[in-house]
């Protein structure tokens, strides 16, 4: 079995092309059952985000697992294969598993060391276990990944300051208007990336904000965890009130086709009205046209790469003690790898050894009588199957615990020649 992880990301695609492959939680079932539906494909996992998409999937055959992969990209960005390749890495077993790790970590993020990605990995593990994409290694792996990312955020300083996109936006704003404190901000959506940009505006001084949501509930929910800033609130059916009011527009919302474009905002804004938009969602909430009008300036993620750049030296010492991290934790997680090709003998030992308690424990009940039998066979069971387990306990422990790969196989095979079982295995084969 191999590992591979396949996708493109703001380091290897536009954001034009990254939102043409944006998965939503909605779809992720139908895209892992499609995924595992592929031949040589035994476990898929999913992590989309504005950043990034990438597929990690165990498979037994790695060219056709990564054709496999890139046909289903092709397909679902109505992309020629070749169009797709240029924005594609693909990333090979011990690669693959140290990339999840500094994803996890916040070491390949936009922003260095942000913190949301965690919440990310975390949801990906979860929705794949859900979906049944996830199996014995991906399910490892990416627990290994999370205790990689909260390990490193605890024990480096990297996630500390403003580490987030929703940051990054709100710095991109104060370089573009000074003060903030006089504009009227207006935020679309009210999920986790407008807390944050709520929680930046509000320490940068900004104090007229206008939250827009689907529901009230929803802005009352986000409100709520600011109680001394006076935040106002009206749903998407007056959004066209509040931009016409506003300076700023911040969009963070999951629709998956624009809610502003050019011949919207003619409509909504009054003539000369100047108007800086901030479009930090993935697909984008905000269509390109909106530039053609002259007073309108439109930012989306991949123009916070010049104020992300600034905040970067002073992270890249941290990254380099996270990295050191990292690789302790690549190295446990290959030590368990490896120490899989154990599974094999190790069952067959434990089928033997069970296979004669069960046929001695047949003949002893059979010549205690029944009466004695049924009375006292879960007691005599307990009993020689706790003898057999603490038997094969240590074999079993020294066996996983061999990390020089030439000891290992050669106590595996003086394990099958000592119980017999190269000959067992054969003969099932024979007759099975």
């Amino acid at each position: 079995m191999n590992i591979i992880v396949v996708g493109l990301s703001h380091k290897t695609a536009p954001v034009d092309v990254r939102e043409k492959l944006s998965i939503s939680t909605q779809q992720m079932e139908g895209a892992i059952a499609e995924l595992c539906s592929y031949p040589h494909i035994q476990e898929a996992a999913i992590l989309s985000t504005c950043n990034r998409l990438e597929i990690y999937v165990v498979t037994d055959e790695v060219d056709r697992g990564m054709r496999g992969v890139t046909q289903f990209l092709a397909e679902r960005s109505k992309l020629s294969i070749y169009d797709l390749r240029h924005h594609l890495f693909v990333l090979l077993h011990q690669d693959a598993v140290m990339h999840l790790m500094r994803v996890a970590a916040g070491l390949d993020s936009l922003v260095l060391g942000e913190g949301q990605i965690l919440a990310q990995v975390k949801h990906t593990h979860k929705v794949g276990q859900q979906y049944h994409g996830i199996g014995r290694i991906l399910n490892h792996l990416f627990k290994n990944a999370l205790s990689a990312g909260k390990r490193v955020r605890t024990e480096t300083s990297i996630g500390t300051g403003a580490v987030s996109i929703s940051s990054a936006a709100v710095e991109l704003a104060c370089l573009k208007v000074d003060p903030i404190s006089s504009q009227r901000v207006c935020i679309i959506g009210a999920g986790k990336m407008a807390r944050l940009l709520v929680q930046h505006l509000l320490s940068k001084g900004a104090n007229h904000i206008t939250i827009v949501n689907r529901s009230i509930e929803g802005a009352q929910d986000l409100a709520k965890q600011f109680p001394d800033s006076p935040l106002r609130l009206c749903t998407m059916e007056h959004m066209d009130g509040a931009i016409a009011d506003a300076d700023l527009v911040f969009t963070g919302t999951s629709a998956t086709e624009p809610i502003l474009n050019c011949s919207k905002l003619e409509q909504i804004l009054a003539p000369g009205q100047t108007l800086l938009l901030f479009d930090i969602a993935v697909p984008r909430n905000i269509d390109a046209d909106v530039n053609q009008i002259a007073q309108v300036h439109c930012f989306n993620v991949d123009d916070l790469k010049a104020v992300v750049a600034q905040n970067q030296e002073s992270r890249r010492q941290m990254a380099m003690e996270a990295e050191v991290l990292l690789e302790e934790e690549v190295d446990a997680f290959d030590i368990w790898w490896r120490s899989l090709e154990t599974v094999s003998t190790i069952r067959s030992l434990q089928d033997k050894v069970e296979s004669i308690r069960t046929q001695e424990m047949e003949k002893a009940l059979s010549r205690l009588g029944s009466e004695f039998a049924d009375k006292h066979q879960a007691t005599i069971e307990a009993l020689t199957k706790g003898i057999v387990n603490k038997i094969l306990h240590d074999p079993m422990v020294q066996l996983r615990a061999q990390q020089d790969i030439e000891a290992r196989k050669q106590a595996m095979e003086t394990l099958r020649t000592l119980f017999n079982l190269e000959a067992e295995s054969q003969s099932s084969r024979q007759f099975g």
